[in-house]
């Protein structure tokens, strides 16, 4: 069979849309920014829907703290048009009265503004809790496709930095900047009732004030922007780079990386020094204006008491409102800088948030069809399956495939031939783009998870170990196992006696990643692992490759078991895997090429004769 060269692609050489997006927002357009914006208030509606209850408790504590403060200015008025007047006929009461109001004018005040802080951030912590669970359930949701394209790095910024934004926000700012609305508000209504004529003076000052902050609001929704996005570039460049550290020291890049985290670093010291930019102007900006309104009331007003038209307990209310007034308006600058942080971090949660997956769970699952002891029977069948990742080449052309229940069948072939694709199409990490992947005649795309996961193990090249105990590794697939048959898994492909041997059995912590255990032993912990699943199909995706030849002889005593009495693929370029398979598959540019038992294969001239004849010389 022969077949033309067709390149091949994984997901990780394309460019998501999102995964741009998460680079550079600052080049959305109007229309997408709108769309964004939208998104997030959405999100954040739905966050804080559940608290309705609690929010509105929270609305009457802050109203009540506000009416505290802003009754005070009232009461001074009062006193001194009032009670101090009535003290020349010798009257106390008046004075008395108004000493008392304001007293408890205050005490109200302070009493609802610390209620309405502790039931705020009750609401924020919920609020929080609730975000990091949701990005964290979508991260384990999504699919194999994303994740090969949507760095770590991203998702580590979104569940940290990003979210720390929010908790900023949220803790303090969205607190202030209530409270500041209604002060505000509070402040120009009583200023309006006590002398209307005051009242005109602050809202032509407050016509600036608000082109100002409209100004500001304008610039640092785009300099936020930028912030996060070069946050989120200094993230994973600092991620990748300990991740790889191995290479990174292996071929002497230190330099390299350091100059290229250098850049990214003052790439976000630029984004910032642009923020404080526009703050340092801002800031100094609302603090004039509110000066020159209280100069300009104190020129009206004072003139207007000379005259008789005011009295100057009046006069001192009106200088105390707009000094409040613009209090108010200075902290809202404040808030809007923690506002446009967590904006724009809103904005990159929301995105990863509205991902949907590529592989779909069924509205209507099929039963998968069981034999005796309740276990699939491991039927295979690739039903002239096309796949493509995204809009790259096509990998399989028309792979048409059939493996009977109980076969072992390895998968051999050049890098790019497309093993690792059937891999994961049988594993159903990703969809077929045209055709069928069946088992035991059942469509995969028409089972549940939980039924294709139980019937299909995957163990793959890097034998991931989870921080924890070996015991709690090895029981990953079945939660519920007891000790015993965690231990006869283990004893069944080799690997009880060296745990024995381990400081503390099978409790002992393995560290991040198998820190403690060789590399042989990490993938015998993962057929452990598999075996203790006991799943009708498995499938070994190069999990022999980056061992050592006693490692390897070691594993391989464990596949001897692990593969019996089901249906296994394996794709492999090291034919001393190869050895143990019923049947041997050689693949080229998407397509089978060879096709038979290892003996018929090695006995021919073909391809797969070559390379064992390769692999035979590079034993001697």
């Amino acid at each position: 069979m022969t077949a033309t060269t067709q390149p091949t692609t994984g997901p990780a050489d394309r460019r998501r849309p999102t995964d741009a997006a998460a680079d550079d927002e600052t080049s959305l357009g109007k229309e997408a920014s709108r769309s964004v914006r939208r998104r997030s208030m959405r999100l954040l509606g739905d966050l804080l829907r559940p608290h309705k209850k609690a929010l509105a408790w929270a609305a009457v504590l802050v109203v009540a703290s506000t009416l505290g403060q802003v009754a005070g200015p009232w009461l001074v008025a009062v006193a001194i048009d009032r009670a101090v007047p009535a003290l020349q006929d010798g009257s106390v009461t008046p004075l008395v009265l108004s000493g008392a109001g304001y007293l408890a004018a205050a005490v109200l005040g302070g009493v609802a503004a610390g209620a309405y802080v502790r039931a705020a951030a009750r609401i924020a912590q919920a609020v929080l809790l609730d975000l990091r669970r949701r990005v964290f359930r979508q991260t384990q949701r999504l699919s194999l496709e994303f994740h090969e394209s949507y760095t770590s790095g991203r998702i580590i910024s979104r569940q940290t930095s990003d979210l720390e934004a929010l908790r900023e926000l949220l803790d303090g700012g969205l607190t202030g900047v209530v409270s500041s609305l209604l002060l505000m508000v509070f402040t120009f209504v009583s200023l309006l009732l006590i002398d209307w004529r005051s009242g005109l003076v602050l809202a032509v000052a407050f016509l600036p004030a608000w082109l100002l902050t409209r100004w500001f609001q304008r610039m640092s929704q785009v300099f936020y922007r930028e912030q996060r996005t070069a946050s989120a570039r200094l993230i994973v460049k600092f991620v990748e780079t300990m991740t790889g550290m191995r290479a990174v020291q292996a071929f002497r890049r230190e330099p390299t990386t350091e100059a290229d985290y250098r850049k990214l670093g003052e790439d976000y010291r630029d984004a910032n020094l642009q923020i404080f930019g526009v703050n340092g102007r801002f800031q100094p900006g609302l603090i004039l204006i509110g000066n020159m309104t209280v100069v300009a009331a104190l020129a009206v007003g004072g003139w207007r008491v000379l005259d008789g038209t005011m009295d100057v307990g009046v006069l001192a209310a009106v200088l105390l409102y707009c000094k409040r007034f613009f209090q108010p308006v200075q902290q809202l600058g404040m808030f809007y800088n923690s506002f446009q942080s967590a904006t724009a971090a809103l904005e990159k949660v929301s995105g990863l948030l509205s991902e949907e997956p590529t592989v779909t769970e069924p509205a209507n699952p099929t039963s998968l069809p069981l034999g005796d002891g309740g276990r699939a029977r491991g039927e295979l069948r690739l039903d002239h399956v096309r796949f493509q990742y995204g809009d790259g080449p096509v990998v399989l052309p028309d792979l048409d495939l059939s493996i009977p229940a109980g076969q072992t069948v390895a998968v051999v072939g050049t890098t790019g031939a497309g093993k690792s694709t059937v891999a994961k199409l049988v594993t159903r990490f990703y969809d077929a783009s045209e055709g069928a992947v069946r088992l035991d005649g059942v469509d995969v795309r028409d089972l549940s998870s939980s039924d294709l996961r139980r019937a299909v193990v995957m163990v793959t090249q890097e034998a991931y170990l989870f921080s924890g105990s070996v015991r709690e590794n090895i029981a990953l697939g079945r939660p519920d196992a007891t000790q015993e048959e965690i231990e006869a898994a283990a004893r069944a492909v080799g690997a009880h006696e060296f745990v024995l041997d381990m400081p503390d059995g099978y409790d002992t912590d393995v560290n991040k990643r198998g820190g403690r255990v060789s590399a042989g032993q990490r993938q015998l912990l993962s057929f452990a692992r598999a075996f203790l699943a006991d799943p009708a199909v498995l499938v070994l995706d190069e999990a022999t490759s980056s061992l050592d030849m006693p490692g390897e002889r070691l594993v391989q005593r464990g596949l001897q078991t692990l593969l019996a009495d089901r249906t296994a693929i394996i794709i492999a370029h090291r034919l001393s895997t190869v050895a143990i398979a019923d049947r041997v598959l050689v693949m080229e540019h998407g397509r089978i090429v060879e096709d038979g038992t290892p003996a018929e294969l090695i006995a021919g001239d073909g391809q797969y004769a070559r390379l064992h004849e390769a692999w035979l010389d590079s034993l001697v």
